[in-house]
């Protein structure tokens, strides 16, 4: 099962560049530090080099040997600049205001990935989810046959076995309302995501009804998507709906269940809505005991990744890992 050994033995084998839009942030450069002590991911910092080395001075973190860009005199900025302006002139963009927004660390970290000078992004430890997704949706768009950014959480805790208890939660941070279709892109991008983190998936569209059990539209939603995602994804376990012990408890699905090859066994999980999927990954956090890693974006084209704005050096750690092997 999963552990961050993976991760790193499969960034040792193929290392890749990150790219932290808030080069002077001392949970960013401590996590910097970390990674400039290994060999497997190279962080490029945002920021005044002046600037960006007096804050690691100031919090006592040896950055030496970090790549920092400065927007205001990074050598290809009118390269990236016309890009910028091809990227968006669907809306017109002029070469001067593209040098306006492109000052700006989030759509000047996001425009590195796109240009290939950096193969990911993690963002957000000061400023909002929004703030990274907008740029990411505008520069480095859906994959080919995706229509939208969602996002999963891994929980990871440790098991009597001695081997992780990993499970994935989805979607708890970005589409408010999904819709059936959405759903089913969900849970397939969410089946792929868990597979980087050693999970077999059997998916599970939850609800407060089994099988028909209860009645009413967020009901018919689930049963719905799961029907759709089934037919999309033949090869992959899906259930649905399916209340959540039914989905997680063996004895549980015996009983409301008992001829379904998902229940009481599921371990990547799709919430009907953002207030169900964000208030379960929390439970789930706080009084199961697992550690949450997460958001972690799904549909992009690069691997761009949002911080929580109450993170700590160690997720910052954590995710710039994550975000580096989706790559």
């Amino acid at each position: 099962m999963f552990g961050f050994g993976q991760l790193i033995d499969i960034l040792k084998k193929n290392p890749k560049k990150i790219v932290f839009t808030e080069g002077t942030d001392p949970r960013i450069l401590e996590a910097a530090s970390r990674l400039l002590a290994s060999n497997f991911l190279q962080p490029i910092l945002v920021g005044d080099p002046d600037e960006v080395y007096d804050a690691a001075a100031e919090s006592g973190f040896n950055i030496r040997g970090a790549e920092i860009v400065n927007p205001k005199n990074f050598d290809r900025f009118d390269e990236m600049v016309d890009l910028f302006c091809e990227l968006r002139k669907s809306k017109g963009v002029t070469p001067e205001q593209a040098r306006g927004i492109l000052s700006q660390a989030n759509y000047f970290g996001t425009m590195l990935v796109k240009m290939g000078i950096a193969d990911a992004l993690l963002g957000g430890a000061t400023y909002s989810t929004a703030d990274t997704v907008r740029p990411a949706l505008q520069l480095i768009k859906t994959k080919p046959g995706n229509s939208i950014v969602s996002s999963c959480f891994i929980l990871v805790r440790p098991a009597a076995t001695g081997e992780n208890e990993v499970m994935a939660m989805s979607d708890c941070a970005i589409n408010i309302h999904p819709t059936e279709d959405e759903l089913v892109e969900i849970a397939g991008e969410s089946a792929e995501c868990a597979k980087i983190f050693g999970v077999d998936p059997k998916v599970a569209f939850l609800s407060y009804s089994t099988f028909g059990s209860g009645k009413g539209e967020d009901v018919d939603k689930m049963r719905n998507a799961a029907k759709k995602a089934k037919a999309k994804y033949p090869d992959l376990p899906i259930e649905g709906e399916m209340q959540f012990d039914a989905a997680v408890s063996p004895r549980v699905a015996r009983t409301k269940c008992p001829e379904s090859e998902v229940a009481g066994h599921a371990n990547t999980f799709i919430f009907p809505d953002i207030n169900a999927g964000n208030i379960g990954y929390k439970i789930a956090q706080r009084l199961g005991n697992f550690d949450a890693y997460g958001p972690i974006l799904l549909g992009l084209n690069a691997p761009i990744n949002d911080l929580s704005r109450g993170c700590n050096a160690s997720e910052v750690y954590s995710m710039a890992i994550i975000t580096a092997a989706l790559a």
